[in-house]
């Protein structure tokens, strides 16, 4: 590996950790600069994966006392994000990187455009819901279908679960957010135990990328003062819709 593609590398990793403490969709980043270094897309997705799971891990270290608070509703949406997460992951090995590079630039425009529009699906005002309350079918169902997406591909899962657990489920911003970092997490996890078991990781990217992705979340704290978040949001919908075209160009 060249020095530059261990630079590009890096430093993907770190704005990622910058934007997705800002604004999310680093994912975005990741993906693009393993696809771009050389990675066939089903690597460069599952690689991703790894790259991304010490921030969902931090994420969730923050709202643990809201987790504390709904652990049992949180226990039910787990276990049903693993299951989904599963389906996703093996559907995900099922392919060659022929059909699924195929499929990338349309799951980049529909990520795209998720996250784009993610200021307006977000929740303004929701009922409060009591500690322990039972969630509802709707939103358990409507999670095990992104959380199949979660494990089949995960840019924009983040802005997914937002949206539909504030569709679905009641409580603050805070509450959802905790709940939806927690979720990332099962799903990365079983995402990432079935693409090494698949030999479809490349872990000296993993490698390369974890600490800047690390670095770049502790600097997005910093970074989140001074940035309006409209800004790093443009930014990364230009490069998700650049990555398209470039995906449907290659085709």
């Amino acid at each position: 590996m060249s020095l530059i593609s261990v630079a590009i590398l890096f430093l993907s990793g770190f704005f990622s950790g910058v934007v997705n403490a800002i604004a999310g969709g680093g994912t975005f980043l990741t993906f693009g600069a393993l696809t771009m270094t050389g990675l066939p897309p089903i690597s460069a997705n599952a690689t991703s994966s790894i790259a991304q799971f010490p921030g969902y891990i931090t994420s969730t270290y923050a709202y643990l006392h809201d987790i504390k608070a709904m652990w049992r509703g949180a226990l039910a949406f787990a276990v049903i994000s693993a299951i989904g997460a599963l389906l996703g992951s093996l559907l995900l090995l099922s392919l060659d990187n022929v059909s699924f590079g195929a499929l990338v630039p349309w799951l980049l425009l529909a990520a795209t455009a998720l996250f784009a529009a993610g200021p307006w699906l977000r929740p303004k005002k929701l009922a409060e819901r009591p500690e322990g309350a039972t969630s509802s079918l709707a939103g358990r169902i409507i999670q095990f279908f992104t959380s199949i997406y979660g494990g089949f591909f995960g840019a924009g899962m983040g802005v997914m679960m937002l949206a539909t657990l504030g569709l679905t489920e009641g409580g603050d911003y805070h509450r959802l957010n905790a709940l939806k970092n927690l979720l990332s997490i099962v799903i990365a996890a079983v995402a990432i135990v079935i693409f090494a078991s698949g030999g479809v990781v490349a872990w000296m990217q993993a490698a390369i990328m974890v600490p800047g992705v690390a670095l770049g979340g502790y600097a997005g704290v910093w970074t989140a003062r001074r940035v309006p978040q409209g800004v790093v949001r443009a930014l990364v919908v230009a490069v998700g819709l650049f990555l398209a075209l470039h995906y449907f160009t290659k085709g």
